[in-house]
């Protein structure tokens, strides 16, 4: 990292992604400090949510500077803002029932911080591209003269933002607490951890594969390596038996010797036939 850039992380959500930006000549910045910056959508409040202290390379294309330390004032207009996009959102679902735009829901609408953008995001329950023409016509000629851009997003993004419960229980989705990118998650990895793929078991509030499925998915992966296949059959102390099932948490097989029965060996009791 060159000597004369210094790399900060800025979110722009309590719990959103990191992008990063050149601080230039701004002292005594800290994490948790509030800074206006320029982005693809207009001029935002950011937090600091990390300085970079190693030799990051920087991004091709280089780095937005910093623009200043947010001052009292930016965090008041930020603010004043805010509280206006709760009658947006009503007015665009309001625009959309009247519209009979079926199939869509307004999510959330929001403002840059100076005002000067609104962005109105929404989903569909449809496949199909949605044309919101009219929409995005009528609620820039009700908001102008901030620049309306329309954006649809994700189920799972959604989820991140209306927040709620997890499918498992707990209070605080993952998506809203800690998760601040969605990796792709297949059914495979649900196949290879032993879980049932009962749809209600494997997913989550969002209607997609629950992300949980990845955080042990790489530890289920290396474990399967190293023990047999099922209905593979193995010696034991026992005797030989065939593989029906296994504990990858506790790396146990359980075998099926002819006259005695089913039993459970640790992994290590227990060689592949043809070793």
């Amino acid at each position: 990292m060159s000597e004369n850039i210094k790399m900060i992380g800025v979110r722009f959500s309590r719990v959103g992604k990191i992008y990063h930006f050149d601080s230039g000549e701004i002292a005594d910045l800290r994490e948790g400090d509030m800074v206006v910056v320029e982005t693809s959508r207009g001029w935002q409040l950011g937090e600091v949510a990390q300085i970079v202290k190693d030799d990051r390379p920087i991004p091709e294309g280089g780095l937005k500077k910093v623009d200043r330390k947010a001052t009292p004032r930016d965090l008041l207009l930020r603010q004043t803002w805010q509280a206006k996009e709760a009658e947006v959102l009503k007015v665009c679902q309001q625009r959309v029932a009247e519209l009979d735009l079926r199939g869509v829901k307004i999510v959330s609408a929001e403002y840059s911080f100076d005002g000067a953008r609104l962005t109105v995001m929404f989903s569909s329950d449809t496949e199909e591209k949605v044309e919101l023409k009219s929409l995005r016509q009528d609620v820039q000629k009700k908001y102008s003269p901030a620049q309306v851009d329309i954006r649809q997003i994700g189920p799972r993004d959604v989820a991140k933002l209306l927040g709620g419960m997890g499918a498992c229980g707990l209070e605080t989705r993952c998506c809203s607490k800690f998760l601040c990118d969605f990796n792709s998650i297949s059914i495979r990895m649900a196949k290879d951890q032993g879980v049932s793929l009962t749809p209600s078991e494997i997913t989550g509030m969002c209607g997609r594969l629950r992300c949980c499925l990845l955080y042990e998915y790489e530890l289920y992966t290396e474990i399967k390596q190293r023990m047999p296949k099922r209905n593979k059959i193995v010696v034991t102390p026992q005797g030989e038996g065939k593989v029906i099932d296994m504990n990858f948490m506790l790396e146990t097989v359980m075998v099926d010797i002819p006259q005695v029965g089913i039993r459970i060996f640790n992994r290590e009791e227990i060689k592949r036939k043809d070793e």
